[in-house]
């Protein structure tokens, strides 16, 4: 018996990552989950590797036609969810002289805009006692140069859920986030332009985390599978750091 037998989740940005560890981590505990991503092969592969407990949606978080379909295929499906993790996310290197209008924007309106309107549009089909969780990033609460406009983004997502979890309190809908650190994920690797530079960005980001290494996605869905379960029935609003000490120590 999985702590989450017969529950329904949705998991954006699904196809690798946090995402994808996440996904595995709630249907190995019993729930059904619907993954979105953008890339099709990559989603296909997803939910082959997970088996008959995923329902694969190509869907891109900021497009809102897009967050209507998948809504619309878990209605279809006749099940309530009860539980979402608003995950999907982008991120790119960018000094303070280089920020473009595109850059701005497109950051904004993935991290944040999907954020809002995927749980938005969720809505009708929260059971009560629903689970909702938000990705988050000790970025937020730290400084990192050149990464301003994500950082920003991610401390718009920390302040929904505080906003959320009291304006969702009465209908038994609680809304936590995770808040990763430096976590090893092929989205990491790819904020450098090789593979050479990939592995100096990785050691250096490890080397500034206390407990000396990054993080593994895996370690970041056991937070998610933590908050999606009865285990944190008593938890809404708040924020789990993920993040080898970074951001406490």
């Amino acid at each position: 018996m999985g702590q989450l037998d017969g529950k329904t989740a949705l998991v954006t940005g699904a196809t690798s990552g946090i995402g994808l560890a996440s996904a595995r981590a709630l249907a190995a505990e019993g729930a059904s989950v619907f993954l979105t991503g953008r890339r099709e092969q990559a989603l296909e592969e997803a939910v082959a590797g997970i088996g008959a407990a995923a329902t694969g949606i190509r869907a891109d978080v900021s497009d809102l036609a897009d967050l209507d379909r998948v809504m619309a295929t878990i209605s279809d499906s006749g099940r309530d969810l009860d539980i979402l993790f608003a995950n999907a996310g982008i991120a790119e290197f960018a000094p303070l002289g280089d920020i473009s209008w595109q850059h701005y924007a497109d950051t904004f309106n993935t991290n944040v805009g999907g954020i809002l309107f995927t749980v938005q549009k969720a809505l009708p089909l929260l059971s009560a006692g629903a689970s909702v969780i938000l990705c988050g990033s000790n970025i937020a609460v730290k400084a990192s140069p050149s990464m301003s406009v994500y950082a920003a983004t991610k401390a718009a997502v920390r302040s929904f859920a505080r906003s959320w979890a009291a304006e969702l309190v009465g209908s038994n809908v609680r809304v936590n986030v995770v808040a990763p650190g430096p976590t090893d994920t092929p989205g990491l690797s790819g904020l450098a332009p090789d593979p050479e530079a990939a592995g100096q960005l990785l050691k250096s980001l490890a080397a500034g985390v206390p407990m000396n290494r990054l993080g593994r996605p895996e370690e970041l869905a056991d937070a998610v599978v933590f908050l999606a379960s009865d285990r944190s029935s008593f938890m809404t609003g708040a924020e789990i750091s993920v993040d080898g000490g970074a951001s406490q120590v």
